[in-house]
């Protein structure tokens, strides 16, 4: 199959597998001499693996690291899928249920406790953690937890409303090059934001740039500020770390 098949097929964009292909999680098995991807059965299985763990919040790096083990049994990781797809489906049944009682309650039908109000979420743990231990280490993280966990309700509905302003600002930028003043100098006010929640080195810094766009998540929420603007800070975060090294 060809790369469009196959993006139409599993739901994906092209850009999607062309960014796999780049970072060598999935390669197609053969290129026509005009230089088209072909796609395999084998590729096809191999995909499918991927987005099982993409549903299951694994990021890219991860993935490619346990599918190209020697070891890797693909059966034992449906098994893992099955497992973890099955308790995902519990947690989403429970809200289901709870936004239906919600919905009789606010139509006067049944009377809700606040405690019933509440079942089934559970957003104690964050998905982009394991993503963060990883590329930066405990410490980072365990810092910025700590911070954001010794603020205040307000203190935190004021940390949120400033961080989406800088978004707003660098979105009415994002038409300018990431090289420009106006564009450093914005982009500078985002590291020092990010910097007064964690310790993080330019370095690390930029590679959080490049993850607002490998993770479709990422791209996704700050995208929602302006089209873009994930392309844009990555790119502004990239010469911001760049000239400062």
């Amino acid at each position: 199959m060809m790369v469009k098949e196959v993006a139409e097929l599993a739901g994906i964009s092209v850009r999607t597998l062309h960014h796999y292909d780049e970072i060598g999680l999935l390669h197609p098995s053969r290129t026509t001499e005009a230089g088209y991807r072909v796609y395999t059965d084998e590729d096809l299985a191999k995909l499918q693996q991927i987005l099982f763990f993409r549903e299951l919040g694994f990021p890219l790096k991860q993935i490619r690291e346990i599918v190209s083990r020697p070891d890797f049994d693909r059966m034992e990781a449906m098994e893992l899928h099955h497992k973890l797809l099955l308790e995902k489906r519990i947690r989403l049944e429970r809200m289901i249920e709870t936004l239906e009682k919600t919905m009789k309650h606010e139509k006067g039908e049944i009377n809700m406790s606040n405690q019933e109000k509440f079942a089934g979420f559970d957003f104690s743990s964050n998905p982009y953690e394991q993503e963060a231990r990883e590329r930066w280490g405990d410490q980072a993280v365990d810092e910025s937890n700590a911070k954001l966990g010794s603020l205040s309700n307000s203190e935190q509905t004021k940390l949120e409303e400033e961080m989406n302003a800088i978004y707003r600002k660098l979105a009415d930028l994002r038409q300018l090059s990431p090289e420009s003043d106006e564009a450093q100098e914005a982009i500078g006010e985002w590291y020092r934001f990010l910097n007064r929640l964690g310790s993080y080195s330019l370095e690390a810094f930029k590679g959080l740039g490049q993850m607002y766009v490998d993770d479709e998540r990422f791209t996704r929420n700050i995208d929602k500020f302006g089209e873009g603007l994930a392309v844009f800070m990555r790119d502004a975060m990239a010469e911001y770390a760049d000239r400062r090294n």
